[in-house]
This record gives structure tokens, C-alpha cells and sequence, in this order.
């Protein structure tokens, strides 16, 4: 039994299929609302595999791949612990259709795991999971590449062309959501931030007779000296109303 090549950029990414149906296009459009982010990123992962087996039936579950601060890589949300053991099991095995996609090379489908040879270590674990298809979905915006999405089903050949091009459409809306969730949520991050080291340099002032000046430097030291963030020894002394013993030394 033949299973699905590689499915490249070029000949997998057919963004303007979903759109003939006007229906369908609506459709997403109304899911993609569901998508803004809120400044919640771990809400916008649970968010995005839950809905993803709305827009493709016959998958059994999801889970997302995420690149993290340093690049690597791991699974953000999962439908379920199957899910979960069928990604890890990708990491742990440094193969599979997930990081093939996440590392930039498009759409991987496989109709049947138990006779793929493309990933000969991990499929027939995929299968011992209880899944023999798989469809992972490379997620990216113009500014960064995010990870990708896996869908798992049961059944071989869950997932035909017209849910590769749905998926598709729909890796794409998820990619925007978590971008923007991600920026939203720093920026968010950042006022916090200021807002604390602010509440911390008129404690300062206030404590110790300091000037604007003086008290931010008493800040900056206090970092460099414990080696910790600028926002972590300004909540600290926001905490205990002056300087902690612990920073004192």
C-alpha cells in the first residue's frame, strides 16, 4: 500500500481551494474569531487543537509543535495523551512528519503508518499509539516560523485532499492567532514590568530618601549583582516594601 510523498510549499499550500466554497470560507472566517488572542498564549494553544477537529472531522486528535526560546522544539497542547505520547515520540525519536514540517518543509501526510517506511522508527510506534494516519502542517507567518500542527486518526486514509486543503487554510489562521497572542501577551509582559519597577523605584525613594535617579541605580545594581531579571528585584521589594534581606548581602 503506497502512502502520500512529501508535500511541498509548492504543491500543497492551496490557500484559494477552501475559498471557492463560499460556505466553507465563511465558515473559517467565523472559526478564525474563536483564534484572537487575548494575551493568554496557553489559551490560544487549547484553543487551536480543539477547534482544529471541528474543521477536520474525521481527525481523532491534534497537538501543537512549538519552537521555544531557544529553538527547541515541543508539544504546546494536546487533544489527548495519545496525541502527547505520538509527539513525544517524534522528539524522543528525532523523526517524524511533525518536525519534518516545523523544521520548514511544508505539509507531510501519511494515508497509512503501518505500511510508511518514511519515519521507520517512529511510525510503528504511531501505530501501537492506535493511529495509522497522520497529517502535520508547517505553521509560519512572515516574521517567524512557529512550529506545526499535527493531526492524527484511527483510521487509515482519514485524510484526504480536501482536508489537506482545509488544514491548510486553517494551519495558516492558527499561525496568525499565536503570533499575535505571543505579541500581545510581551507587550503585556512589558507594561507589567515597568509598571513594577515604577512601583519599586518610589518605595526606594520614599524608604530611603533617594532621588528618581539614584533609586533605579540602586535597581540596576541589585540586578547585576544577583545576577536577577530588573522586574524580579523590583517585585521583590514591592513585596516587602524595601529591600529583601536576601539582596541586602
Amino acid at each position: 500500500m503506497t502512502t502520500d510523498s512529501l508535500a511541498t510549499p509548492d504543491d500543497a499550500a492551496h490557500p484559494d481551494a477552501p475559498a471557492a466554497d463560499t460556505g466553507l470560507a465563511a465558515w473559517l472566517a467565523g472559526v478564525s474569531q474563536h483564534l484572537l488572542p487575548d494575551g493568554n498564549t496557553g489559551l490560544t494553544t487549547d484553543l487551536v487543537v480543539q477547534r482544529a477537529l471541528d474543521v477536520v472531522p474525521k481527525a481523532d486528535g491534534c497537538g501543537l509543535t512549538l519552537r521555544g526560546r531557544r529553538g527547541v522544539l515541543g508539544t504546546a497542547a494536546a487533544t489527548s495523551e495519545q496525541v502527547s505520547q505520538a509527539d513525544h515520540a517524534q522528539y524522543d525519536l528525532d523523526e517524524g512528519p511533525c518536525l519534518e514540517s516545523a523544521e520548514g518543509g511544508g505539509s507531510f501526510r501519511s494515508h497509512d503508518l503501518a505500511a510508511d517506511m518514511r519515519w521507520s522508527r517512529w511510525s510503528p510506534r504511531a501505530v501501537e499509539i492506535g493511529f495509522h494516519s497522520v497529517l502535520s502542517i508547517r505553521l509560519s507567518t512572515e516574521r517567524e516560523e512557529i512550529g506545526a500542527i499535527n493531526l492524527y486518526a484511527a483510521d487509515p486514509h482519514a485524510f484526504d485532499d480536501d482536508a489537506l486543503n482545509v488544514a491548510e487554510v486553517y494551519a495558516s489562521l492558527a499561525a496568525s492567532a499565536l503570533s499575535q497572542a505571543k505579541l500581545v501577551e510581551g507587550l503585556r509582559t512589558a507594561v507589567d514590568s515597568r509598571h513594577q519597577i515604577g512601583i519599586a523605584q518610589g518605595i526606594l525613594m520614599a524608604r530611603y530618601e533617594l532621588r528618581t535617579d539614584q533609586a533605579f541605580e540602586v535597581l540596576r545594581r541589585l540586578s547585576n549583582d544577583h545576577n536577577l531579571p530588573l522586574r524580579q528585584v523590583a517585585a521583590r521589594i514591592v513585596e516587602v516594601v524595601g529591600i529583601p534581606a536576601e539582596l541586602a548581602r
